[in-house]
């Protein structure tokens, strides 16, 4: 059984009516992964926008292994401290990770960023020492669009996150840096310049895809 687990901020956890890009993996693992696979995490909820709470169940199609760790305005920063446990509860050999928006655009510069990254895959690896992990460079939003120093901000960080994951990769534990969806457009491909919709949950979901594809064999090229 190989447990993958999502982790990331309000582009993972998604709100109350969607499919999320995570529905849009369980159905492409489900269709191209030769083995037993789930998805895992400590969490299942959307985020309720009425409520302003994660407390929502009401799922586009609700029928499919819901568990994440993912959270609206959470980051890397919050990510680092709550990693371990979650890996270790939940077993997880695979962590899917999209995060760094959030800590960005209100918590930490790029390099107090790369700091929390570092901090999450020790934690991660304290909980599992093989396990692997797959991170989404930060795809910028409308705000880098209209924010120069947030878009330089969001530049540099995704250069120290290249560096992060090639500096802590090894073999026992691989890390392995995804490519950005080469056609993701926020003006077709999100619903508010941020967060994705349909399409932008299968580009989403296809670049974790392709990447496990790639560099391990894991499945197939994505075809959402």
């Amino acid at each position: 059984m190989l447990r993958f687990m999502p982790v990331g901020d309000s582009m993972t956890i998604g709100s109350a009516g969607e499919h999320t890009w995570r529905y849009r993996m369980w159905e492409h693992l489900r269709e191209t992964y030769d083995g037993p696979f789930a998805l895992v995490g400590p969490r299942e909820t959307l985020y309720d926008k009425a409520t302003d709470a994660p407390v929502s169940y009401e799922y586009a199609d609700p029928d499919f292994p819901r568990a994440h760790l993912a959270g609206w305005g959470e980051g890397w920063l919050h990510m680092a401290p709550l990693i371990g446990e979650a890996v270790r509860s939940c077993r997880a050999d695979v962590l899917l990770v999209s995060l760094g928006l959030i800590d960005l655009g209100f918590y930490t510069n790029a390099e107090q960023t790369a700091e929390n990254v570092h901090r999450f895959v020790a934690a991660a690896r304290s909980a599992n020492s093989r396990i692997r992990m797959v991170v989404l460079p930060v795809i910028p939003n409308v705000r880098a669009a209209d924010d120069g120093p947030f878009a330089t901000q969001v530049t540099r960080f995704n250069e120290l996150l290249a560096k992060a994951v090639a500096d802590l990769d090894e073999p026992r534990s691989p890390l392995l840096l995804a490519s950005p969806p080469p056609s993701y457009d926020i003006h077709h491909d999100t619903y508010d310049g941020t967060h994705p919709n349909a399409s932008g949950e299968h580009k989403i979901a296809g670049a974790f895809a392709d990447a496990m594809y790639q560099a391990w064999d894991v499945g197939e090229p994505y075809e959402g």
